[in-house]
């Protein structure tokens, strides 16, 4: 095989691989968001609280990074969320230009009652893949990634 071929048929495979990985996400994506939209959150709103969940109290500036949501949209979510009493602000005692958001008994009664059902829905999302092929994928997913991260650098 020549050097040209070989070029050729690794480009066709990277394609093939965007736009199968892209379909792939794209359905996940689909259900996964479809579920949550059932237990009455959006996205974003059930993303911010599931982190505050899990992780606990934590500076409102911080929460777009973790849960890939614009600091703009921020604001509006956390709002969001307070009104339905699921999270609350408190202030920062040693630093006024930090707040920071954490879940009310409201919202950890909400998130012991839904976070399980979620959990049974994206198990049965993945459910076209045995363990050791979530592993593998997690694996292979994982290091595509840092690939392209490093690339931004360069």
């Amino acid at each position: 095989m020549s050097s040209t071929e070989n070029f050729n048929q690794e480009s066709e495979l990277s394609l093939k691989l965007f736009i199968v990985l892209t379909r792939a996400l794209q359905s996940v994506e689909k259900k996964a968001i479809k579920d949550i939209k059932s237990l009455g959150l959006n996205l974003t709103e059930f993303s911010v609280l599931e982190l505050l969940y899990h992780k606990g109290e934590q500076p409102i500036q911080k929460i777009g990074s973790k849960v890939l949501l614009a600091s703009s949209s921020i604001t509006y979510v956390v709002d969001k969320l307070e009104k339905k009493n699921y999270i609350r602000r408190r202030a920062c005692p040693n630093d006024r230009r930090v707040t920071y958001a954490g879940v009310t008994e409201a919202g950890k009664q909400l998130m012991d009652e839904i976070f399980p059902k979620h959990v049974e829905a994206i198990n049965d999302i993945m459910g076209g893949l045995n363990n050791d092929e979530k592993q593998t994928m997690i694996e292979y997913l994982k290091k595509l990634g840092y690939h392209a991260e490093g690339l931004e650098k360069e």
